[in-house]
């Protein structure tokens, strides 16, 4: 009896609206890489094979909600640093011979009956750590050595995942979180104007230093596919498949360029070109509203939070979400470079599956924990 008591009492007070949506969103994407894979000469054997995997990666990632919503992550906050550490060295991991390419990128690890990938994991570290950092200086964080300090963690987090696996694209989403984590914490939007500034004069280095050439070339290809055309290949059937839908798709399984496998990675980071060319614009719709009533949900439990940490925990996770979901749907449909970043709970991926349940019970501890209404 008493076990039924607490679980009776964790959904009493657990936030099933995130809990729904991720659900609902899971089932879509279920749906969609079902049909995605359907053909069984593609690599990964056909849909039942996946949709198992996926499913079982859902389920585990209901585990993962559960027990991390149950962790009061503000009692680990003065830790951080070793965290930050931590993280660093879980990047560095790909250096061993854990560390395995897939898709001409060595960015995952060998664990045997599955894969994981460190800068997935390493996002909600970064957000916990990043989070506890901002919260201890925060009274100084429109002064230019409390600014400092909060730019190099990011940098360096940066740096590791860069160094590691050279994935750019993961890189991207730590700033991208870093920088609206910093202006929910009340950061000067002269800081912010500062920081564009250095944006734009680090182009030329960014461009003749770090991006390798394949990296130039994905970027180049936005303004001419005829630069390379193979390069170019993913990105325009992707805006074709989405464009031949119109209003209400070809119908499910039914897709041309989906059933042929004409786009490549179209069960992962291309996942939105199936919606859009077997469900058309009312399917890609469908996703867009899910996606924003989850990630306005997460915003409102961050509004909500009792303290700065926890805020921050909260829009750290959703910014993950909003910038994700903002760079794969832009990806998809021409108008930013091919970065191989998934659609959330949409797209096939055990870790990535992992990592948004995860995340989510951060945020559904966090609407745990704060304060009753009456004390609002």
């Amino acid at each position: 009896m008493d076990i039924i008591k607490k679980v009776t009492h964790y959904i009493t007070n657990t936030d099933l609206y995130l809990v729904i949506l991720a659900l609902l969103c899971s089932a879509y994407g279920m749906v969609l890489i079902y049909s995605a894979t359907l053909n069984p000469a593609t690599a990964l054997d056909g849909s039942t094979r996946n949709l198992f995997i996926q499913g079982a990666a859902i389920l585990m990632g209901l585990i993962a909600f559960v027990i991390m919503s149950l962790i009061d992550l503000e009692t680990m906050s003065g830790w951080w640093k070793i965290f930050v550490l931590i993280n660093i060295g879980l990047q560095m991991l790909l250096f061993t011979p854990l560390g395995v390419e897939v898709n001409g990128q060595r960015a995952w690890l060998d664990l045997g009956p599955t894969n994981l990938q460190p800068g997935e994991l390493g996002k909600l570290i970064f957000i916990f750590t990043l989070a506890a950092h901002i919260s201890e200086i925060k009274e100084h964080i429109n002064e230019w050595r409390g600014l400092l300090v909060i730019a190099l963690h990011t940098l360096i987090m940066m740096g590791a995942v860069v160094i590691a696996s050279g994935d750019t694209g993961m890189a991207i989403q730590y700033f991208m979180i870093a920088l609206i984590m910093l202006f929910t914490a009340g950061l000067s939007l002269r800081w912010l104007g500062v920081g564009c500034g250095l944006a734009v004069v680090s182009i030329p280095i960014l461009w003749n230093f770090i991006l390798d050439d394949y990296q130039k070339t994905r970027i180049l290809v936005l303004f001419d596919p005829s630069i390379d055309p193979e390069t170019s290949r993913q990105a325009t059937y992707g805006k074709i498949a989405i464009g031949s839908g119109q209003m209400d798709g070809q119908g499910l399984t039914h897709g041309t360029m989906t059933q042929m496998q004409l786009v490549p990675e179209n069960h992962t980071d291309y996942i939105f070109s199936v919606a859009g060319e077997e469900l058309g614009f009312i399917g890609c719709m469908l996703i867009i509203g899910l996606l924003v009533l989850l990630i306005a949900r997460i915003f409102y439990v961050s509004y909500r939070a009792s303290t700065t940490f926890s805020s921050l925990l909260a829009v750290g996770v959703g910014g993950m979400f909003m910038f994700q979901v903002f760079m794969n749907i832009f990806m998809n449909i021409g108008l930013l470079p091919v970065m191989g970043l998934t659609l959330p709970f949409f797209s096939y991926g055990g870790t990535s599956v992992l990592t948004m349940y995860a995340a989510l019970g951060i945020v559904a501890g966090v609407r745990m924990r704060e304060k009753p209404s009456w004390l609002q």
